[in-house]
């Protein structure tokens, strides 16, 4: 196996000179790294990134724990986090995490050794808010955040949640129901906070039993939808808590021969891509730039990492309305 040493000695410079190539190239004179380069192609020397990393104090590696990729929301913004990350020269470890898992996913995460640390999977009151902090990594959360309100990037989630019921109230909907996931998570609490401040600023009663947060499993969205449909005064219309569930609501319909929009009008929030594929054409809450916010998340993260300075990140984007094709307005008989 060619090591730096047989570099050297085919490039006939020291040893400290193959290194000051291969981790300060910008230091060393242009004649120099022209004739270690053509060394290291000649002999198809492959640097050691271990050994890099203790010289560097820098292991070019970044940990994501994102969301599970059955919710589209998570494949966008996975794609996005690694694709920049690599653009910029970092290699990223990435976990798809369950909310009933994350003592292990977080174990796991933080046992090896990288430069900074990205989540999704944070609680509205989660302990490991405190670690992160005494670990001295840069980290940044998003789509969800704390409730120390640091290091986070989100969309306003509240106002999310109150256009989405507002959308439905003035396309003329009495009826509405919800469908969210997990309050102890601060994107869905949210959301589902605007919501019920929508309906109650436009005075329109809200039973219990048209309430469901859920776990967002595709099984328990399901559940929720049969509820809804077995239900005496049935909702015309039904806000959910993210496009993922959206979607699934949309699915269990078809399969109920239940027509979307003509018979129950449906919105989401995140306007994920797949939101305005031509075949669903979902009305939507999103982000007003519409910039994905995995992309934000880890450009932040690594200006913290470059710069070597761990400051704190406050970004909620504004949001609007994407008004498609899965609600309609309701027609008032005379």
């Amino acid at each position: 196996m060619v090591s730096s040493k047989d570099v050297a000695k085919h490039a006939g410079v020291s040893q400290t000179t193959v290194s000051r190539v291969l981790n300060t190239p910008d230091l060393v004179k242009k004649p120099t790294l022209d004739k270690v380069m053509k060394a290291i192609n000649e002999l198809s020397y492959i640097p050691n990134a271990h050994a890099r990393s203790l010289v560097q104090n820098k292991t070019n590696t970044i940990s994501l724990l994102s969301g599970p990729l059955h919710n589209p929301f998570f494949v966008d913004t996975t794609s996005a986090i690694i694709n920049y990350a690599n653009e910029r020269g970092y290699r990223v470890n990435v976990q798809y995490v369950n909310d009933h898992k994350l003592t292990e996913a977080y174990a796991t995460a933080f046992e090896n050794r990288v430069d900074g640390i990205i989540l999704s999977c944070i609680l509205i009151d989660d302990p490991i808010f405190d670690k992160l902090k005494q670990m001295d990594i840069p980290f940044i959360t998003y789509n969800r955040k704390h409730k120390n309100n640091e290091n986070f990037v989100e969309i306003d989630n509240f106002e999310a949640g109150y256009l989405s019921a507002k959308h439905l109230i003035e396309l003329g909907h009495k009826t509405i129901a919800w469908v969210g996931g997990p309050l102890t998570v601060s994107t869905y609490n949210n959301r589902y906070c605007g919501f019920l401040q929508a309906m109650n600023d436009y005075k329109l009663p809200l039973s219990e039993q048209y309430i469901f947060n859920t776990d967002t499993s595709k099984q328990n969205i399901t559940h929720a939808f049969q509820q809804i449909t077995k239900l005496g005064s049935r909702p015309t219309a039904i806000c959910a808590g993210a496009d993922s569930l959206a979607l699934n609501l949309i699915d269990d319909a078809i399969r109920e021969n239940i027509i979307v929009p003509d018979d129950l009008s449906i919105i989401g929030i995140d306007n994920v891509d797949l939101s305005h594929h031509g075949l669903i054409q979902l009305t939507t809450v999103g982000s007003i730039s519409e910039q994905n916010l995995g992309y934000l998340a880890i450009s932040e993260l690594i200006k913290m990492i470059e710069n070597k300075k761990n400051y704190c990140v406050k970004i909620t984007e504004p949001v609007k309305m994407f008004n498609r094709r899965t609600t309609r307005k309701i027609e008032i008989r005379q």
